[in-house]
Parts: structure tokens; C-alpha cells; sequence
């Protein structure tokens, strides 16, 4: 299991528990990585990590409730999983959420408020956390998911398009520090964005067997996507928006 670009890396994933969290821990720890997770929701958590410990066939997976609100709490665990595994390399953030509104005028500053904590706030201390760990990986990479709304908001969507893309800025600069820290040699880490337009699973498949859900990208493929960041060489992806749907 996992002989390539991923064999004996160590991952942390940041938003286990949700549909998109269990694939990722699955195909990362087939690649052979050890995995990670994190997550504010104990038994969603032990759900994917039981799921991905027995779809990888025993590969090492754990997980632990971190509150990704609060720095210090996220630089420990930061701390921790370098301490217990000797090595980080790398992040993928995987924290989500929406809110939105009929029209623009409708929109509710409440919303601004919430999406801000859990698609800025989380992105901004797992990044803070995680920097230097990654930073000392021969193959850092710091991940994030981002949506094409960023890119171009829509009346009823402002809240969440500001917040997506305020998240992508802010990884962006991650990059550009991964790009000056690497000097002339070009970076050893990389930070990058992948975008979809919405992600499905299996049970929303199930919930709506009629619906078309055109341009969603899968969960599975998404993982996928995810393990082929490591395939490229940091300088090819970092600072990069890394698009699996079509650009708006």
C-alpha cells in the first residue's frame, strides 16, 4: 500500500468528520500517509476514522476534537501530531459550511458573521499552527477547498463568496511565505486552492435521485485531487488555483 509520493507522509486533515473528510482520510491513508483528522464533532470523527482505519486496511489513522476557532488550541494540536509522529507534511482544510439569501438586500450580516469564523477564522489558525512543521517537509503542502463563487459572487450568495474568498487571499499569502522561504532554490512546501462549484456524496444522490447536480464534483474525486497535489513538484501548485469545474 502507498509506495508513491504520499508513502510514509504524515497528513492532517482539518474537517474529518463531514462526507468530504471521510473520503479524504480514506484515499490518503491508501496512499499511505498517516492520517490526521480533526474535527469539533467527536462521533461524526471516530465514524470516518473507524470507516478509513478499515476501508485502508489497518494504515494508521487517528483523530481528536480540536476547536479550530481557538489558536492556541489548534497550535497544540499542531504541536502534538509533530511530537507523535516526527514529522507534518502537510494540511488539507477541510472545514465547511453555507448560508445564503433570496437577494442581496435580503442578506443577513449574521451570516457574514458565522461563515467568517468557520471559512476565514479556521483557515487562519490551522495555517498559523501548521507553517513552520510544514515548512521543515521536504513536501509540505497546505490545502484548501474553495468554491467558483469566490470568483464570481452572486446576489444572494455575498456573504459566503466574500468569506471563500477572503479564505483564498489569505492562502495566497501562505504561498507567496512558502515561495520566500524557499529562496532561489524555489519553495520546498506549497500552498494551494482547489475549486469546485459544490461537492456530492452518495447520500445526497440518494436523497435526490432525480436531481442532475451538474458540475458538482464527488467527494471521491475530490480526495483523489487531493493526493495528486503531492505528484507535482511544490513550485507547479504552489500559489496556484487548482480548478475541478469549469472556471466561471
Amino acid at each position: 500500500m502507498g509506495n508513491g509520493a504520499l508513502s510514509g507522509a504524515v497528513i492532517a486533515v482539518a474537517g474529518a468528520g463531514g462526507p468530504a473528510g471521510r473520503a479524504a482520510l480514506l484515499r490518503l491513508a491508501e496512499a499511505g500517509a498517516t492520517v490526521v483528522g480533526a474535527d469539533n464533532d467527536p462521533e461524526r470523527l471516530a465514524e470516518a476514522v473507524d470507516a478509513a482505519r478499515y476501508g485502508a486496511g489497518g494504515a494508521t489513522v487517528t483523530g481528536e476534537t480540536v476547536d479550530l476557532l481557538d489558536l492556541a488550541s489548534t497550535r497544540d494540536w499542531a504541536v502534538r501530531t509533530e511530537k507523535e509522529f516526527g514529522r507534518v507534511d502537510g494540511l488539507v482544510h477541510l472545514v465547511g459550511g453555507w448560508r445564503g439569501s433570496e437577494t442581496f438586500i435580503k442578506t443577513s450580516l449574521d451570516d457574514w458573521d458565522f461563515l467568517e469564523l468557520l471559512l476565514i477564522r479556521t483557515v487562519q489558525h490551522t495555517s498559523l499552527a501548521f507553517f513552520d512543521a510544514i515548512q521543515r517537509s521536504e513536501r509540505g503542502r497546505y490545502l484548501l477547498i474553495s468554491a467558483a463563487g469566490a470568483s464570481k459572487p452572486t446576489a444572494g450568495n455575498a456573504a459566503y463568496a466574500a468569506a471563500k474568498a477572503a479564505a483564498e487571499a489569505w492562502t495566497l499569502a501562505l504561498a507567496d511565505a512558502f515561495r520566500k522561504a524557499g529562496g532561489a532554490d524555489g519553495p520546498t512546501s506549497a500552498a494551494a486552492i482547489l475549486v469546485v462549484k459544490a461537492l456530492v456524496h452518495d447520500a445526497m444522490r440518494a436523497d435526490r435521485p432525480n436531481a442532475k447536480f451538474a458540475g458538482f464534483t464527488d467527494v471521491k474525486d475530490l480526495a483523489e485531487a487531493i493526493t495528486g497535489v503531492w505528484e507535482k513538484p511544490a513550485a507547479e501548485v504552489n500559489g496556484h488555483r487548482l480548478w475541478l469545474t469549469e472556471k466561471p
